[in-house]
């Protein structure tokens, strides 16, 4: 049973007890009967209902949602909401003294509201204009978050799990430390795993396998993490918030992941860009033989790959389909895909079969 669930009963219990105490003195329900228990038990009943509804918003998810503000809040914004809210309470202990001199009501509840209004517009204040105001006392325009957590501790994304290529990195030994495979990864792995779909059902095993592999073979220790930053929040999201928490970086290939780790200043260990930085280095000029596999999208080339994967496009190449062919590299691009070279065929060769 959660913790949320135990406190919707708690409160719905406390406002039911709440509403029947205080139905109970009114005079028409006072007299007992059949009909004022009756009341007195429609009005417990809905005071349990709207409190066990509304107690997660006045409890846990506001105490959850300042907790996750203040864990990812840079040291400067939590020492200008501090000042700000400190300077606002005490202009609002000031005004207190001559607002409980007004008659009553206002002189009970004026002290209290003012104080509030005042601290909240403070934090406001400091907050919007924490730079002008830390320049003219002197304070560094920005005062970088300190995190807690190890630096060699890496999270794994389940992308990279699937694709593999991670338990050879690792057997090379460019990659040391920990690596933290949160239960919700898993839990995303075991689900692909069991999919319906062939196709899914093969790479989910597949990443299963290679957790198996890490865990017995790897020069690295492998740990399940049982951290769930917000049961709410997609995967992807989840992998951000707990890398910027724990202050460690996330291996991944997956492109979006990339960009919105990157974004939120996490720092991300792409597979892909790793395997695009340590292939073979070709320049303009260079021979080689490559066969040439299958014909590409513009008339008469054809299409062969280097052993590392690199895609090869051979203008007039078409005609050594199926074929090894002597090239002069023209150019090499450089794509979010990967690398291409872009060859001639050397002078002096003629289509032919099977090589």
């Amino acid at each position: 049973m959660s913790v949320e669930l135990v406190l919707r009963f708690i409160g719905g219990l406390l406002a039911g007890i709440g509403g029947w105490s205080l139905a109970s003195r009114l005079p028409q329900l006072s007299s007992p009967s059949y009909l004022s228990y009756l009341f007195l038990f429609a009005i417990s009943a809905a005071c349990f209902g709207i409190a066990f509804l509304l107690t997660p918003y006045v409890t846990t998810r506001p105490f959850l949602w300042t907790l996750n503000h203040i864990t990812h809040m840079s040291a400067s914004d939590m020492l200008a909401s501090s000042v700000g809210l400190v300077i606002g309470l005490l202009l609002g202990v000031l005004l207190t003294v001559p607002l409980t001199q007004l008659p009553s009501p206002l002189g009970s509840f004026l002290p209290i509201v003012a104080s509030l209004t005042l601290g909240y517009l403070g934090l406001v204040a400091l907050q919007t204009h924490k730079k002008e105001i830390f320049q003219l006392v002197g304070i560094p325009r920005e005062v970088a978050p300190r995190r807690g957590g190890d630096p060699t501790q890496v999270i794994v994304d389940t992308s990279a799990i699937i694709d593999g290529r991670i338990a050879d990195i690792i057997a090379t030994g460019f990659l040391s430390g920990t690596l933290i495979v949160p239960r919700f990864v898993l839990q995303e792995l075991q689900h692909i795993a069991d999919s319906s779909d062939p196709l899914r059902r093969n790479r989910g095993r597949r990443g299963l396998d290679v957790l198996n592999k890490l865990r017995k073979d790897s020069l690295v220790s492998l740990e399940i993490g049982e951290h769930d930053p917000d049961p709410a929040l997609d995967v992807d999201a989840k992998l951000v918030r707990l890398a910027r928490t724990l202050g460690c970086a996330i291996i991944t290939n997956d492109y979006n992941l990339n960009r919105v780790a990157g974004i939120q200043g996490v720092k991300v260990l792409n597979v892909n860009e790793l395997a695009n930085a340590v292939k073979s280095v070709v320049l303009p000029g260079e021979e080689m033989t490559v066969r040439i596999i299958h014909e590409g999208k513009e008339y008469g080339q054809g299409v062969g790959y280097l052993d590392d994967g690199t895609m090869v496009v051979v203008e007039n190449g078409k005609r050594f389909q199926n074929s090894n062919v002597d090239i002069m590299v023209t150019r090499v691009l450089q794509t979010a895909a990967g690398r291409m070279i872009f060859a001639q065929p050397r002078t002096g060769q003629n289509g032919h079969g099977p090589g």
